[in-house]
C-alpha cells in the first residue's frame, strides 16, 4: 500500500515532540510539506532540524505559536493560510483529585484541549471544501470513552473531540473532505513515562515499571505494553490519504484493545 502526499501541505500542531512529532515525519516520509508547530522557537526548530534529518529532502516549516492565544493563533494563521491536512494534536494530561479540579483547570484543559481545534478546523476547513479535498482530524484518546478517575478533566476534552469531529464531519458532508478523530491508546512518550512513575514504585527499571502499570491501571489492554509514537503515525498518515477517501465522521481506536467495546 503506496501512500503519497506529494504536493499537499499539512499541519501537526503540537508536534514538537511525542506522537506529534511521529505523526510529522509519518507525513513528511509519504512526501507531504509539514508544518511543525510548538510553542517554544527553540523547541520547535530544533524539532524541524531533527525531520529534515530524519527524512531526507523533507519540506519542513517550523511555526512557533501558543494557539491557546488569539495572538498566537493569528501568527500562525498568517504564517500558514491554507492547509490540505489538519492534524489537530496538542494537549495537555495531568493527574488530578476530582473535587480537587478548579474552574481555571477545567477552562485552561477546554481552552488546550478542545478550542484550539475548534478554532482551527473553523479556519482551514472552509478553504478544503472549496477545492473538495482536505482532511481533519483530531487526536483523541482512550481516556474519551474510559474516563480515568485520576484525570476527569483531561477525559472530558477527550470526550469532547469526538463529538466536535463528528459535527465538523456533518458540516464537511458532500465535499471530499474528511473528518475523523483517532482513539489512541496508552502510548509511550517522555510525559507518559514520568506519568507512569506517577502510579508506580519510581525505583522500577523501565521495562518492569511499564508492565506494572499496563498490569495495575490499564488491566484491559490486549496489547499488555505501551503503543509507540510511530504506532499512531501509521493510522493519521493513512487517515491523509486519497486511500481512506470514504472514512469520514468515524472515531477510529488505535489502543491495544484497551477499551473493551465493539465500538467507541
Amino acid at each position: 500500500m503506496r501512500i503519497d502526499l506529494s504536493g499537499r501541505t499539512a499541519l501537526v500542531t503540537g508536534s514538537t515532540q511525542g506522537i506529534g512529532a511521529a505523526i510529522a515525519a509519518g507525513l513528511a516520509a509519504a512526501g507531504a510539506r509539514v508544518a511543525v508547530n510548538g510553542r517554544d522557537p527553540g523547541k520547535t526548530g530544533a524539532a524541524a532540524d531533527r525531520l529534515r534529518a530524519d527524512v531526507p529532502g523533507a519540506d519542513i516549516v517550523p511555526i512557533a505559536a501558543d494557539l491557546a492565544t488569539d495572538q498566537g493563533t493569528s501568527a500562525l494563521l498568517d504564517a500558514l493560510p491554507d492547509v490540505d491536512v489538519l492534524i489537530n494534536n496538542l494537549g495537555i494530561f495531568g493527574t488530578k483529585p476530582a473535587l480537587d479540579i478548579t474552574d481555571d483547570d477545567w477552562r485552561r484543559y477546554f481552552e488546550v484541549n478542545v478550542l484550539t481545534a475548534v478554532r482551527l478546523t473553523r479556519a482551514y476547513l472552509p478553504g478544503m471544501t472549496s477545492r473538495g479535498w482536505g482532511r481533519v482530524q483530531y487526536i483523541a484518546s482512550d481516556s474519551a470513552i474510559a474516563t480515568p478517575a485520576e484525570m476527569i478533566h483531561y477525559g472530558t476534552t477527550k470526550t469532547a473531540l469526538l463529538g466536535v469531529s463528528r459535527g465538523f464531519a456533518k458540516a464537511a458532508s458532500g465535499t471530499g473532505v474528511t473528518v475523523n478523530s483517532v482513539i489512541a491508546g496508552p502510548t509511550h512518550t517522555g510525559g507518559v513515562e514520568d506519568f507512569v512513575y506517577e502510579l508506580v514504585d519510581k525505583d522500577l527499571p523501565w521495562e518492569e515499571a511499564q508492565r506494572a502499570f499496563m498490569r495495575e491501571h490499564r488491566p484491559t489492554s490486549l496489547l499488555e505494553r505501551l503503543i509507540e509514537p510511530e504506532e499512531i503515525a501509521n493510522m493519521v498518515v493513512y487517515l491523509s490519504s486519497p486511500l481512506a477517501s470514504a472514512t469520514t465522521g468515524g472515531a477510529l481506536r488505535v489502543d491495544g484493545g484497551y477499551t473493551d467495546a465493539i465500538l467507541p
